[in-house]
């Protein structure tokens, strides 16, 4: 901005309107800049010859961060859902438990299916992993598997993400 563009004899002007002035010497374009009482400022300095605009520095930097904060607040954060499941789960449960799923995989989420086996259901490990195949079948057409069922200690976890 102002007098730290350096390197460049000739520049493309736009004015505070935003109508283009022409290619003229960079000092002619810092006077006009200082006669309008705003500053200089560089916005392609790629291009050839640069590019430089008429603008209030401060007002625009402000312009830009607000502009950054509009879209960092409509960005959707994808958050990771748990739901925890028995391999002996009843069929109105396992409704339930099915519904909030689609739920949160409408709303942009992923989901993490914890199977948690408890003392002798550790030698039934089968009917754990039959239930979530099952689950994975019904949800195959709105979710993908994102990490297949892996154990850990006594526990089946599985990661699914909305298609």
């Amino acid at each position: 901005m102002n007098d730290e563009i350096r390197g460049v004899a000739r520049v493309l002007l736009i004015d505070a309107d935003g109508e283009k002035q022409g290619e003229m010497p960079i000092q002619a374009a810092l006077d006009a800049a200082r006669e309008a009482g705003l500053d200089l400022v560089e916005v392609a300095p790629n291009s050839e010859p640069p590019v430089c605009k008429i603008l209030d520095y401060g007002k625009f930097r402000f312009e830009e961060q607000k502009k950054k904060a509009e879209t960092r607040k409509k960005a959707k954060r994808i958050e990771l859902k748990e739901i925890k499941v028995r391999p002996n789960i009843d069929d109105h449960d396992y409704q339930v438990k099915m519904k909030a799923i689609h739920r949160f995989f409408e709303e942009g989420d992923k989901v993490k299916v914890t199977l948690r086996f408890r003392g002798r259901e550790m030698q039934h490990t089968n009917l754990g992993m039959d239930l979530l195949d099952r689950m994975r079948t019904e949800l195959d057409g709105i979710a993908k598997v994102e990490h297949e069922p892996r154990f850990e200690g006594r526990q089946v976890v599985m990661v699914m993400a909305p298609r």
